[in-house]
């Protein structure tokens, strides 16, 4: 667990020789308002009922992400004993709907409102407002300003770690560690799992059904129901026989947004970063090493003026940054007395100027970036024994994230719920039978959750167990 959860420092002069300000949030509510009343006495004040406004929210619609959206084909159309069966998919609105009551005008707000006009009624400090704004904008090419950005926020509050909402933590050994816990936990129950077998194809029978899978060495895998938790443009457009697939539906395929401004820095390091706003002179972890540092988040119009430049074609001069250094906490991942660092940076185009990146451009980037770190943290860019550069480019050939997309789209409010990542695709069934897409590109979403996989093999069980009745 990360204790506190986040840290924003303040670029500007110490008073009286003191280290600059700094933004401090974490669990203890008591410790966030001493801080945020550094700046605003008034916005201290308005902090927890706007966490209680917040948890509200997320509370009500926590019935929506563990469940598969609306059947509105199966409600609306066939047999009555079908439409009784598609009813039961309207239960978690229902609940999601009486919970939040007299709630849902301020809802709607929030998921359809940019996230500034929504802090601007609860707070007045930049730094807070600020901060607050990062969770509205991360992993999506949008501003503060921009309609749709209060979703994304409600969508990382949504978040739950040892039953405490909102509450971060790292994994230990690395992220890998919760896929090698995913494939521990299948193995115990008789899966075979292969890794390294890339997927050529989908194999598709003279039914037009999905019948298994070719590997790219040749090796064919045949299987009643295939699914996929590539994105759906890898899914349909690289996987999937050309043929198979109507015109209209790769169309629709081709709409779906994937829009990145993530570049992601990995660096290793042979000292912590010290901080001027909280000096760690002795070269110890403090709290504020364990969290989600904002870097360039002091100010909404440091946001606003990075995305405009991306939108324009050009990495930001001045980018949003989210440092953790996760070594911190767990040991395991550098030598003694050394880190890795991980920065998490918007914005960034796909192509630069309608070029794409070049090795120029990604060491140019990073040298911004770690210029702007220095100014935080002295010292930090000579303590920098190496650095790996993925820009949205990169991210995608790697790690086939379409646009360099960690969600597998936008999360914007024309691809959430029932039109994620289509209207026709929403319920996780491809127009392939037996071929189910469960990925982050379905309902609910990016991170690391597990709901859309979750939600697919409900549906899976489903399609099986009727199959087998018929």
């Amino acid at each position: 667990m990360r204790e506190p959860h986040s840290f924003t420092p303040m670029l500007e002069e110490g008073m009286k020789g003191a280290p600059p300000r700094s933004l401090t949030l974490g669990s203890d509510l008591a410790k966030n308002q001493d801080e945020i009343s550094k700046f605003s006495p008034k916005d201290a004040k308005a902090y927890p009922e706007f966490l209680a406004h917040l948890e509200k929210l997320a509370t009500a619609i926590h019935p929506l992400l563990d469940s598969p959206p609306v059947d509105i084909r199966g409600v609306t159309a066939g047999s009555l004993r079908k439409r009784l069966a598609a009813a039961k998919t309207l239960m978690p609105v229902v609940k999601c709907g009486l919970k939040l009551g007299g709630n849902i005008p301020d809802f709607y707000e929030i998921i359809t409102a940019p996230i500034m006009k929504v802090l601007t009624q609860w707070f007045d400090s930049e730094p807070l407002r600020a901060t607050l704004a990062t969770d509205g904008v991360i992993g999506a090419m949008t501003s503060p300003s921009n309609p749709g950005s209060g979703y994304v926020l409600l969508h990382h509050v949504m978040g739950e770690l040892e039953k405490e909402k909102g509450a971060w933590g790292y994994v230990a050994g690395g992220m890998g560690g919760v896929s090698q816990a995913i494939a521990k936990a299948a193995q115990s129950y008789g899966v075979d799992v292969f890794t390294e077998k890339d997927v050529g194809q989908i194999l598709v029978d003279s039914d037009g059904a999905a019948k298994g899978v070719a590997l790219k060495d040749g090796t064919e895998i045949h299987s009643k129901v295939v699914l996929s938790n590539t994105t759906p443009y890898v899914t349909f457009k690289n996987l999937t026989p050309k043929g198979a697939l109507s015109e209209e539906f790769v169309k629709a395929i081709d709409q779906i947004d994937y829009t990145s401004p993530v570049t992601k820095i990995n660096v290793a390091v042979d000292k912590l970063p010290n901080f001027l706003a909280s000096p760690t002179p002795d070269d110890k972890p403090g709290p504020h090493h364990q969290c989600s540092i904002h870097l360039n988040c002091e100010n909404v119009d440091i946001l606003e003026a990075a995305y405009k430049e991306a939108k324009n074609g050009r990495p930001s001069a001045r980018p949003m940054m989210e440092m953790t250094i996760p070594s911190v906490l767990d040991p395991t991942l550098a030598p003694s007395g050394c880190h890795v660092v991980s920065l998490f940076t918007q914005f960034t185009p796909y192509h630069i100027e309608g070029k794409e990146w070049t090795e120029q451009d990604r060491e140019a980037f990073a040298d911004t970036v770690f210029d702007w770190v220095e100014q935080y943290a002295p010292g930090f860019k000579t303590s920098v024994v190496g650095r790996d550069i993925l820009c949205p480019p990169d991210l995608e050939r790697i790690f086939g994230l379409t646009g360099g997309n960690i969600f597998h789209g936008s999360m914007s409010l024309d691809q959430l719920y029932l039109a994620r990542p289509l209207p026709s695709l929403s319920d996780y069934r491809s127009p392939l039978k037996g071929l189910y897409l469960c990925g982050s590109g379905c309902h609910p979403g990016g991170g690391v959750m597990g709901s859309p996989g979750w939600n697919a093999a409900l549906t899976v069980i489903s399609d099986l167990n009727r199959h087998r009745k018929m």
